[in-house]
């Protein structure tokens, strides 16, 4: 970091570092937060404290935002970036929220050339380059660990969007082997895809499925809230996860393997 980039991070930390009690009181609401040692979550309220400072919360669809809404995205979001760069989420600045899942008209052209008019009701969506849409509704029901966290999923895919679009392979950090990352989840996808088709009633949320990128985005959520699962189902997978965001969920949740 230049020596500008440490002098406004010291600066925005001075004046916007969020408080000590209210930081408390939301990281106590998170069960997924659970088992991070003190500095862990000293780091993790000031990435937070970042976060809000330099991101805008636009409400849509009659949504009341208030404070708390905005400090629980905040520290799921920085969770995810805990160990890796505070640049992670650069390039967009927006979270719109919806006070619900909403409605997102879309148009996909076919091989043939017809396009396709459909209507998809959503809790949450990432757009390249762009902002980041959540329901309130969601964001206020990704407390328990189910394995269901819509704040974690979408920003997830903000950190695969970092080399372009979501595909299920985001940058990799100095060390980590491409080619292995690519055999072991493309190997469980490729398994989670034929036991769907198959019809199998699958512990992993069948919407993994259904492309990479979100193959991606869910085995994250459950890697940070449901890490046995995933460590059952695809160790290989886990192991990747675990390079990828520098933590042990597994080992600091205490979940048996």
């Amino acid at each position: 970091m230049s020596w500008f980039g440490r002098w406004r991070r010291t600066r925005i930390l001075g004046r916007h570092l969020i408080p000590l009690d209210a930081f408390e009181a939301a990281a106590a609401r998170l069960t997924v937060l659970n088992g991070l040692s003190g500095d862990e979550l000293a780091r993790l309220r000031e990435s937070a404290s970042l976060f809000l400072h330099d991101k805008t919360f636009s409400a849509a669809g009659g949504a009341e935002v208030d404070s708390a809404t905005q400090l629980a995205i905040a520290l799921q979001a920085c969770l995810l970036t805990l160990n890796l760069s505070e640049d992670s989420y650069h390039g967009w600045n927006e979270v719109i929220l919806y006070p619900d899942e909403f409605l997102r008209r879309r148009e996909e052209m076919d091989e043939a050339g017809v396009v396709h008019h459909s209507r998809d009701i959503l809790a949450g969506e990432s757009w390249l380059g762009g902002p980041l849409v959540l329901s309130i509704a969601d964001v206020n029901s990704s407390g328990p660990p189910d394995g269901f966290n819509v704040v974690l999923h979408e920003f997830a895919h903000k950190l695969d969007m970092l080399n372009g679009d979501a595909n299920g392979f985001p940058p990799l950090h100095r060390g980590m082997d491409a080619a292995a990352w690519s055999h072991d989840f493309g190997s469980a996808y490729e398994d989670l895809r034929g036991r769907v088709d198959a019809g199998e009633d699958t512990a992993i949320d069948p919407y993994a499925s259904t492309d990479p990128a979100e193959f991606f985005a869910v085995l994250t959520e459950l890697f940070f809230e449901i890490p046995g699962l995933v460590h059952a189902e695809y160790p290989a997978v886990y192991r990747q996860l675990r390079q990828f965001y520098r933590q042990h969920p597994l080992s600091r949740l205490g979940h048996p393997a």
